[in-house]
């Protein structure tokens, strides 16, 4: 597999959004901004939004919409790789934040849910009818970790409600290509949950324990799971730290494929190119982003462009 860099020295990147035109979108955390990435390499921030951004997608409006964690890393160097530290003491919580594309004008849209206030939005994704899913990542001190979940939200401001409760440190999030699966990783665990959606922002509780979500699949030994895509034929697209890479999961949990990078800490990926056969990874520790051929079509989401 041939693997193309596209960019470098970029600060923790995360979210990456592929446009029409070639550029990708990307949020660097460590650095705070939402930064476009064009085809020959050049950079150009187009906002910035403070705190830690965590993952973007493009809204029904023609905006870009944040998860902001509010900030809630340090930042170490270990053997060249940029490492998230513990929770610094000016974090005070996350947001999720609106970009006008064309001004680079930042307005807060939510910092609370009807939970109550938001700890640290970290991945998001629109349905078809305009709201957006995200997860709650939380944070974790030296002797205690937030319990946190999943939130639908309306673009206008006028909503956001945690439908799924609880789970361990919730990061990637997407829809099955028919918009009737839900999907979310856990970061520590390993694990990619599913739920079926009886309309929007409405799942249905399968399981009288726990999340109330069905287990799409596990994964062996130490593998950590970040963000996450979902293809055209509906294979869940994994970031993986650690086992560096990006996992993908058959719609029935049954093949598992590893498509391994050249950085431990591989947080994203999204589709975009000719036949949505492009994919583009974040490797964050390295601060790069990639490309390369995906065996598969990608799934076009839902208001890109």
């Amino acid at each position: 597999m041939q693997i193309n860099e596209l960019a470098t020295g970029l600060k923790f990147p995360e979210g990456p959004v592929a446009l029409d035109d070639g550029d990708v979108i990307l949020v660097e955390i460590a650095r705070g901004t939402l930064t476009k990435v064009s085809p020959d390499g050049r950079l150009d921030v187009v906002a910035n939004l403070g705190g830690g951004p965590n993952g973007a997608a493009l809204g029904p409006d023609g905006a870009m919409y944040i998860c902001n964690n509010g900030g809630c890393f340090t930042w170490d160097d270990v053997m060249g790789l940029t490492i998230p530290g513990p929770v610094p003491p000016s974090w005070k919580g996350g947001s999720i934040q609106r970009v006008d594309l064309m001004t680079g004008a930042v307005s807060t849209l939510y910092t609370e849910s009807s939970s109550g206030p938001l700890r640290a939005p970290n991945d998001l994704v629109f349905d078809g009818h305009g709201g957006f899913w995200f997860t709650d990542h939380g944070v974790r001190l030296d002797r205690t970790s937030d319990r946190t979940g999943i939130h639908y939200a309306l673009a206008d401001g006028s909503r956001c409600e945690e439908v799924i409760f609880p789970l361990d440190a919730p990061n990637g999030i997407g829809l099955s290509p028919d918009g009737s699966r839900l999907y979310a990783a856990e970061t520590h665990t390993g694990r990619v949950f599913w739920w079926a959606l009886s309309g929007p922002g409405e799942v249905q509780r399968d399981n009288p324990v726990g999340n109330g979500g069905h287990l799409l699949a596990g994964l062996p030994g130490l593998q950590l799971l970040d963000s996450l895509a979902v293809d055209a034929e509906g294979w869940v697209c994994v970031g993986t730290l650690v086992n560096g890479g990006i996992t993908a999961i058959s719609p029935d949990g049954e093949h598992i494929e590893h498509v391994p990078l050249p950085d431990p800490l591989v947080t994203n990926v999204c589709f975009g190119g000719p036949g949505m056969r492009t994919a583009y990874a974040t490797l964050s520790g390295t601060g790069a982003l990639v490309s390369f051929d995906w065996p598969r079509p990608g799934l076009r989401l839902h208001h890109a462009g």
